[in-house]
This record gives C-alpha cells, sequence and structure tokens, in this order.
C-alpha cells in the first residue's frame, strides 16, 4: 500500500509543482484549500495502511511547494538581477526575527540548558520559519485585484465548506468511527501524541462537564480550535469584501461559517472575531463592525449555556475510564452545568496557569533554552516542555527574550501596514482586503495569547502569506514603476503603489 501511495502521490506532487513553478500563487490556493483538508487526509491514509516514511513524505507536500514556489521567486529575482520588492521596516523585522530563529538551532542545547535532540530542532526550525518564508512570498507575490478576488471567494468558500460539512459530521458520524478511522493511529504512532480523548482521539474533540460529554464541531481539521481559526479568519476576510454585487453570496457563504463557528465551543475562537471586528470597525471608522463585535460576544454567550440541550453528545470507552478517573482525582471534579464559562473550567485554569508559567520562566532564563523545548514539538518528542500553549511564551522559552521581542515588533508593524493599506492603498479592493485581513491578523495575535495559532499550518501558510502580499510598507515609499523594467517572464504582479513595495 506504501508504495502505490507514494507512486500516486508522487505523480500528483510533480503535476503540482509543475503549476507552482509556473504560476507561484497557485501555490496559495493549493495551502487554503489543501491544508484545510489535510489531518483527515492523512488520518485515512493511515487507516488504509500507509504509514511511517511514506506516509510523512506525502505530509511533506506543503514544505515541497513552499520550496518551488521559493525557488521560483529566487531564480526570477537572480535573472533580474534584483529583489521583487525594495526591504522595509516590516521585512527588516521579519528578516531579524527569521535569523534569531535559525540562530537557535545552531546553538548547541547544551549551551542553554535545553533537551530537544536533532529532530525536534528541525521541527521547531519548521514551525518558526514557515510563516517567515511565506510572508516573503507574500511580499514577492502581491496578488492582483481581480487575484484578491478570486483568493477572498476561495477561502470564503473553503471555510463555508469546512463548516457545513462540520455540521453534518457532527450529527452523523459517530464516535465509534472515529476511532476505526485512522484518525488515533494517525495522531499517536504517526505524529507521536499521547492524547486521552474517546477512544483515544485529541482530548478536544468533546467537551466534558457534569450534564455530560458533548460533541464538538471538528470538521475536517478533526480538531476543533483549528476549525474555529479559519472560521474567524474568514469571516472577517470576507467582511472586508462584501460589497456590491458580491454582498449577498458573500453573506449567505458567511451565515454557514457564522453557524457552524458556535458548535466548536471555542470560547477564544469567539472572543477573537469580537476583537477582529472592532478592529475592522477601527479601520474602516464606522460602526457597524463593532455592533456585530457585540452581538457575537451576545450569541457564544447564549450558546455556551444553551448547547447542553441540542449539542450532540458521545461517550467514553471502557480503556478511557482508569485515566479519566485519575485525571478527576488530580485536577478536580467536572465544571457545572455547561462549564463553558466557568472561571473554573479545567482548560480555562490551564490557559492561565500554562501564560503565567511561561512568562517566569523567560523571565528567569531570558537567554532562552533553544528549539524544540516548547509546545507540541515539545510534547511530541518528549523533551521537558519549558512553556505550552502561549505563541509568545513558547517562543520567548525556545529564542530568549529576544527572539520574543522581536516576533512581536514584526507582528505588530505587519498590522500597522496592514492598517496603513486599508487607508491608503490606490485599489478599492485592495483597501478592503487589506482592512479584513488586519481585522484577521490582529484576532490571531489575540489568540496566540493562549494557543499555538502560529504553528497551525492553514494559519502560517495562508494568513502570513496573504498579510505579506497586502501589507503597505512602513518608512519607504517606491513608485510602481520602479518596477516596470524586470522581464516579462518574471511572476512579479503588484496590486497598487502603496502596497507592492517597500
Amino acid at each position: 500500500m506504501n508504495g502505490l501511495a507514494l507512486a500516486v502521490y508522487g505523480v500528483a506532487l510533480v503535476a503540482t509543482a509543475v503549476f507552482v513553478w509556473r504560476r507561484p500563487l497557485v501555490a496559495l490556493y493549493a495551502f487554503v484549500i489543501g491544508l484545510a483538508a489535510h489531518n483527515l487526509d492523512m488520518a485515512l491514509l493511515y487507516g488504509a495502511g500507509v504509514r511511517g516514511n511514506a506516509l510523512e513524505a506525502i505530509q511533506a507536500w506543503k514544505e515541497a511547494l513552499l520550496a518551488v514556489a521559493i525557488a521560483r521567486v529566487t531564480w526570477d529575482a537572480v535573472r533580474a538581477r534584483r529583489l521583487p520588492f525594495r526591504p522595509g521596516l516590516i521585512d527588516i523585522l521579519a528578516l531579524a526575527f527569521g535569523s534569531i530563529v535559525l540562530l537557535y538551532a545552531l546553538i548547541p542545547q547544551e549551551a542553554l540548558g535545553g533537551h530537544a535532540g536533532t529532530k525536534a530542532i528541525l521541527y521547531g526550525l519548521r514551525h518558526g520559519l514557515v510563516p517567515v518564508a511565506a510572508y516573503f512570498l507574500g511580499r514577492s507575490l502581491a496578488p492582483s485585484p481581480r487575484q484578491l478576488r478570486l483568493f477572498g471567494w476561495t477561502l470564503v468558500g473553503a471555510a463555508a465548506l469546512v463548516a457545513g460539512f462540520g455540521l453534518i459530521e457532527e450529527y452523523t458520524v459517530p464516535v465509534e468511527w472515529w476511532r476505526h478511522s485512522g484518525a488515533v493511529g494517525y495522531f499517536h504512532d504517526q505524529l507521536g501524541f499521547d492524547y486521552h480523548g474517546p477512544g483515544g482521539l485529541p482530548d478536544n474533540f468533546a467537551f466534558n462537564s457534569s450534564e455530560g460529554l458533548f460533541r464538538r464541531l471538528i470538521s475536517t481539521y478533526i480538531s476543533p480550535l483549528a476549525t474555529g481559526y479559519m472560521l474567524v479568519v474568514a469571516l472577517l476576510l470576507g467582511a472586508g469584501l462584501a460589497r456590491g454585487g458580491a454582498r449577498r453570496p458573500l453573506i449567505g457563504l458567511g451565515v454557514v461559517i457564522a453557524a457552524g463557528l458556535p458548535f466548536t465551543l471555542s470560547r477564544s475562537s469567539v472572543i477573537a472575531l469580537a476583537v477582529g471586528l472592532v478592529v475592522l470597525a477601527l479601520v474602516r471608522r464606522r460602526p457597524g463592525p463593532a455592533i456585530a463585535a457585540a452581538a457575537a460576544v451576545a450569541i457564544g454567550v447564549g450558546f455556551a449555556f444553551s448547547f447542553t440541550h441540542f449539542a450532540p453528545t458521545t461517550h467514553f470507552f471502557k480503556e478511557d475510564l482508569p485515566y479519566q478517573r485519575e485525571h478527576a482525582r488530580k485536577h478536580g471534579g467536572l465544571p457545572g452545568g455547561s462549564g463553558v464559562l466557568s472561571g473554573g473550567e479545567p482548560s480555562l485554569r490551564s490557559h492561565l496557569t500554562n501564560l503565567r508559567d511561561g512568562l517566569e520562566t523567560v523571565a528567569r532564563h531570558p537567554q532562552g533554552y533553544g528549539l524544540g523545548n516548547a509546545g507540541a514539538t515539545a510534547s511530541r518528542f518528549e523533551v521537558p516542555l519549558k512553556a505550552g500553549e502561549s505563541n509568545y511564551t513558547e517562543i520567548g522559552v525556545e529564542t530568549g527574550l529576544v527572539g520574543m521581542l522581536l516576533f512581536i515588533a514584526w507582528n505588530l508593524a505587519l498590522l500597522a501596514g496592514l492598517f496603513r493599506a486599508a487607508r491608503t492603498a490606490d485599489d478599492d479592493t485592495v483597501r478592503w482586503a487589506a482592512g479584513g485581513l488586519a481585522a484577521a491578523l490582529a484576532a490571531i495575535l489575540a489568540l496566540a495569547v493562549q494557543t499555538d495559532i502560529y504553528g497551525v499550518p492553514w494559519i502560517a501558510y495562508c494568513v502570513w502569506w496573504l498579510a505579506g502580499a497586502l501589507a503597505a510598507p512602513l518608512a519607504v515609499r517606491v513608485r510602481a514603476a520602479d518596477f516596470q523594467s524586470a522581464p516579462a517572464s518574471s511572476s512579479f504582479s503588484r496590486a497598487s503603489s502603496s502596497t507592492s513595495s517597500s
């Protein structure tokens, strides 16, 4: 089975790579669609018998396409004997952060007090550099207004499919199917995660309260959190593009997305959506999005209090019970009622505790421990965990206080660049898209306080790419005409003078 799967995969990858080489923007479309279905596809392949190195090679399709796109941009830059953009403040900060990540991959762990092995370091390096690489691709391959509209429709349409599929699956697919689908083996044996949800599925597969065990919308991500993050980005970007004749169909897709989001039972996603809508109101200087933010919070609170009356229930299996009993003995009983808004709910306590502990660790050890010593990477490779959940503390304990501050500075500058593009871009589509993406990035940065959203592949590849494409330069302005001397075969395209250069 491995040989057949690799043969089919090889043909598909080569064909897609050819398209990406000819038009690197094709990779962005592949990421927004392919990464949404990645976990489900890999779990089903595992269940079909594709495992080990073969499945690991198939999982690398995203890195392969990213590398092809980077190679094409580099090739065009070498032939043109010039960079595809003039570096500005945001680019300098992104390069500085990427350099710190690379440096900490090379410093011996013994010198830093870390314990990560070579494979954990490599995975930590990928975690740190993928969004940086995606950002620079966006800077090099800014889409035209027409391409922006097409991409916006693709993203919102994909999110609507994810939400719709998740709603149907939640009520029709029993936990027994998921237990035998290959998902348990994929996460545990292939990826190395130790999960204790129903039947060995991820812990957040269901929400456990005193009123029962309730399913959460996991969709193709097999994760309520990753699903929620995609839906939040789609709602905010869709709100940025919903105008003129596109308003009604986008609103229709938005209704499907908004219907799916509460079923993830992700408080952080609802709060992040509200944050993004407030930012969108500031960008547009209109009260409508702020009113929508208040409505989103109200709906989220109402859903949290009522979901136990209509959300589908599920159950643990006999072999799950010893762990659940021991966990309850150590960490306390189940939250009363729905529990989602309870201050004593275990997940909320965990987020707050991990954030506090992570900040204390960074303060005590500001030089960092090296890559692979935090977050999912450390858990996956059984490295002593120095920090978890919060992106800021994870980056701080891996790359030191300097790395954490550079990460924050880069993304705040990027947010400012999106604000500027939303106010000053020559093209109306670019302004509206930049406003929606500024809202989405603000939501992501808020989510990063309590989760590793930077490491969610769909976010890392898609959002930072598009942010790089849309952010207007800071400190330096260059006319679009300055780039017209590039050879005709160059793959660079520019949306407007205010969003294409720095």
